[in-house]
């Protein structure tokens, strides 16, 4: 049967299907739903207490490992091989910008486009993301950009066990760091720095105490979410403004 005029006649429905995942979680839906039921409120198993027999010596915990402790060395060591991101496909895209600016700016992952072009936020969320840079008066150079995950994961989702490492980390760079002000632009850069999602920590100033200090966060919309739902936009420059407001 003919296909009608002006149809897509190269349809990737693999593309179509990670997009709507990705708008999903950028929308605060963050796991999935079994096919069997399941009792979200019963209590998780204790694990079972092991005895020791007498004279038995308990086994050592392994230690996490010591982060670096200069910036410098920190950011260096996130793009190497022992990141836990290192396994993953895909080149790993650092920080970008100036850290002397103050303003630290964290998004969870590297866009799809992302990896071809070498630099975060490249694409159409990039260029809106710009966008709302110059409104405030900024632009890259003049401002400190980081990624929870350096690498984008494999479908784009990140497991919790690999969450929790990643989280980990980005308050440790906040601690080497020391941003004055910090903008958690989506859902899973606002859980890993306030605790909470974009919808119950946006629209205040939030203060963060990290080893360095104290830091000052605003949390917002990614700008993929914005280019799906335009209608949060006028929010999104709300807490533009209340970010940059009584920042020197």
């Amino acid at each position: 049967m003919p296909t009608a005029m002006g149809a897509d006649q190269n349809h990737d429905w693999r593309a179509s299907i990670a997009s709507a995942l990705e708008w999903w979680r950028d929308a605060g839906v963050d796991c999935e739903i079994d096919d069997l039921p399941r009792d979200w409120l019963a209590r998780a198993a204790v694990p079972p207490v092991v005895e020791r027999l007498p004279g038995q010596v308990a086994e050592t915990a392994v230690a996490a490992p010591t982060l670096p402790a200069t910036l410098d060395e920190f950011t260096a060591w996130r793009i190497g091989a022992a990141a836990p991101e290192a396994g993953w496909p895909g080149q790993a895209l650092g920080t970008q910008g100036d850290v002397a600016s103050g303003l630290m700016i964290v998004v969870d992952m590297p866009d799809r486009e992302d990896d071809a072009a070498g630099l975060l936020l490249s694409g159409n969320a990039g260029a809106l993301f710009d966008r709302m840079l110059a409104a405030i008066g900024r632009d890259r150079q003049s401002i400190y950009l980081a990624a929870l995950s350096v690498k984008r994961p494999p479908a784009g989702r990140v497991s919790e066990e690999a969450g929790q490492k990643l989280e980990a980390l980005i308050r440790h760079h906040l601690s080497l760091a020391r941003p004055k002000r910090v903008l958690a632009l989506g859902n899973a850069a606002s859980r890993a720095i306030t605790g909470l999602d974009v919808a119950n920590a946006r629209a205040s100033l939030r203060k963060v105490n990290h080893d360095g200090g104290t830091s000052e966060v605003v949390a917002s919309f990614h700008p993929r979410f914005l280019l799906e739902k335009p209608v949060a936009k006028a929010d999104a420059w709300k807490d533009l403004r209340l970010l940059m407001g009584g920042f020197e």
